[in-house]
């Protein structure tokens, strides 16, 4: 006989879909219907961990905050804490949170939520139009982007609904709202010529398979990051994306893609397996893109978004971010004549129409392009007089020998003398320096030291050079005099007072 659940914890119970749903009463309406809540889990196992997390966010709120009388305050922060926050991942939280607690409760949060209209609403849309930012206002002027007013609306809305579907308040009134037009922010492409480049420089600067599978298939950064050499078949080219890495609080974190869509499998091309190929020969980590200062952990997206900018500045490429490296792919592939279901597949979009919706200016050359080539089939129609008959149709075309290839010699940077460490920039505020010398017993033990600048950290790192040097020097006499029990006890004396903040007596 199954084991029943105590009263209080709900239920959980098998769905048809084959997932795991937990629910809980959170409390009982004007009309003494109970009000639920509910979690979905793969295991059971962790559909129970979820409710019990559920219950634990959910205990404290009484159910009596649930009146018609609250402030509009207390209830968007309620909907946001019980009916939001469980359901959204760390970096949605910050967003969510950004807009409430900094921008939405301060303005409108001590109207009783009974007597919230749409005038209160548009006057708060206008003020944030106007000084709304609350920081770097010099940079960017007083108001918020339209973006940001859409992002507060639909925070608002969906509260507002929920209030509507408790019974707190008759009408919505976000429904008659005027809001500003939007407005999709222009896409940034590399011409080709520009990619040339790029990837020259890229290869100079040890980036190069990272930055060709990205314009070859299109991932997301998150994804391309987090991806394992486990990932990828060698022998059909089939590669498997099936988790994203994103930094939150602070500290990376792996997770599944947030949709069904995101999991994926898509085909490389021959010659872009050979070029991994040969790269894995160099790495020794799961990770295929490995962090180069942290043991088994994948490339910092942040790391991966500053290398991007140094090199597209040193191939004297214009900037674009690395979601636009994706736009650049897809505008590839939709001019290469890709249908649109096998791209949305590819790139791994919810539906074809999200695909149509984003990359309208693509399709659309392409019906110009085709509606050309039907005219001059069927009326026998000569092309127009410098505009060409294929897919670059509407651009003026020029002899091939007058677009040679660009040559391009990369730059090369300062090297660094051996012997010297190295210097690695590992946020805004933080360098770390490294010094990897061979030790008496024939291994490489690193030490790191750490600074808010680049110049304190050579500073640093010369400092811990000379330590370092002075204790391998005394390490060798000693092991030299077979005294090999002594060279270990003064490298641990040695760590302790750094550790300490003493400065190594070099003698």
């Amino acid at each position: 006989m199954a084991k029943r659940r105590k009263r209080g914890e709900g239920s959980v119970h098998l769905r048809k879909d084959g997932r795991w749903e937990g629910r809980v009463v959170i409390g009982y309406d004007d009309k003494g219907l109970p009000i639920t809540k509910n979690v979905l889990a793969k295991t059971k196992t962790e559909c129970v961990a979820k409710l019990k997390k559920l219950q634990e966010i959910c205990a404290g709120q009484p159910t009596e905050k649930l009146r018609p009388d609250m402030t509009f305050g207390e209830w968007l922060d309620f909907w946001y804490q019980n009916y939001s926050k469980p359901k959204l991942r760390p970096t949605t939280q910050a967003s969510y949170e950004g807009a409430i607690y900094k921008h939405i409760i301060p303005a409108l949060g001590k109207i009783p939520l009974s007597e919230l209209t749409t005038n209160d609403l548009q006057r708060f849309y206008s003020m944030l139009k106007k000084e709304g930012r609350l920081i770097r206002a010099e940079l960017y002027g007083k108001g918020v982007s339209d973006r940001m007013v859409w992002l507060c609306h639909a925070r608002i809305k969906t509260a507002l609904d929920r209030a509507v579907q408790d019974g707190l308040i008759r009408v919505n009134p976000t429904a008659d709202c005027k809001l500003p037009p939007k407005s999709a922010k222009e896409m940034q492409v590399l011409t080709r010529e520009e990619m040339q480049r790029f990837l020259i420089q890229a290869k100079e600067e040890g980036y190069y398979e990272l930055f060709l599978l990205e314009l070859a298939t299109g991932l997301r950064r998150g994804e391309v990051l987090a991806l394992q050499w486990d990932d990828l078949d060698f022998g059909t080219g089939a590669l498997r994306i099936q988790r994203q890495v994103y930094r939150a609080n602070g500290k990376l974190v792996v997770s599944e893609p947030k949709t069904k869509a995101a999991l994926r499998t898509i085909v490389l091309p021959p010659s872009l397996l050979e070029v991994l190929k040969e790269y894995q020969q160099g790495v020794t980590s799961r990770w295929m893109f490995p962090s180069p200062v942290k043991e088994d952990s994948p490339l910092d997206p942040a790391t991966c978004r500053k290398r991007l900018q140094t090199i597209l500045d040193h191939a004297g490429c214009k900037r674009v971010r690395f979601h636009d490296l994706r736009h650049v792919f897809v505008t590839t592939a939709l001019e290469s004549g890709m249908d649109i279901k096998t791209l949305s597949t590819i790139i791994g979009h919810v539906s074809a129409n999200t695909t149509l919706n984003i990359y309208t200016h693509v399709t659309d050359t392409m019906r110009q392009t085709a509606a050309a080539k039907i005219d001059r089939g069927i009326g026998k129609r000569e092309p127009q007089d410098g505009l060409s008959s294929g897919s670059n149709a509407g651009l003026p075309t020029q002899p091939p020998e007058t677009h040679p290839r660009a040559v391009f010699e990369p730059y090369k940077g300062k090297k660094r003398k051996a012997g010297t460490g190295c210097v690695t920039q590992i946020n805004d505020h933080l360098w770390e320096g490294r010094y990897s010398p061979q030790w008496p017993d024939g291994k490489r033990h690193p030490r790191n030291i750490y600074a808010h600048t680049e110049s304190e950290c050579e500073e640093k790192l010369a400092k811990l050079i000379r330590q370092t040097k002075a204790e391998i020097a005394e390490a060798k006499q000693l092991a030299a005099e077979g005294k090999w029990d002594e060279v270990m006890v003064l490298a641990v004396q040695k760590r302790r007072r750094r550790q300490e903040g003493e400065a190594p007596n070099a003698s």
